[in-house]
Parts: structure tokens; sequence; C-alpha cells
């Protein structure tokens, strides 16, 4: 599956762009010698906007490749929803 709309392209990158801002400001604070609790309470933060970055981009490619009225193959859809459920198999 490729993402072939736009707008989830672009929203992908920018969420990415925020989490590796997030890495590089965890990266200071381990230069600064900040104390563990502040670094592992970041660390759960970039876990969690990686794993919400994930559940967009899976959404998103469900709506645009899977329920797709264009499409009339059912054998083409459902081997998109088996790549899906595939996908998801990894993420868990």
């Amino acid at each position: 599956m490729k993402l072939n709309n736009t707008q989830t392209r672009q929203n992908l990158m920018n969420r990415l762009r925020r989490v590796e801002g997030q890495v590089r400001g965890v990266q200071k604070m381990v230069a600064e010698e900040r104390e563990c609790e502040e670094i592992v309470q970041q660390l759960a933060s970039i876990r969690s906007a990686v794993h919400s970055t994930m559940i967009n981009l899976l959404h998103d490619q469900a709506r645009d490749c899977i329920y797709d009225p264009a499409v009339s193959d059912s054998r083409q859809q459902e081997k998109m929803l088996s790549d899906l459920i595939t996908l998801l198999g990894k993420v868990s």
C-alpha cells in the first residue's frame, strides 16, 4: 500500500517532524544530565506520538485504499484488507 493521498502524506510528515523534534529534545536532556524521570516522561510522550501517528496512518489507509467505491474488484479489496490486517499484526 502506497501513500497516494497528498493530505495523508503531509499529515504524516508533520507528525514525524514533531516526533523528530521530541527525540532531539531528549538527546539534549541526556547531554545535560537531566533527571531520569524527566527523560522517561519525554520518552513516553514520544512513544505515544508515534503510536498516534501509526493509528492515523492506518485509519487513512483503510479509508483511502480499502473503502474505495471505485474499486469493484472484490479480490483486490480483499487483498488490501489482508495487507492491512498483516500490518496491524506487526504493531501489536
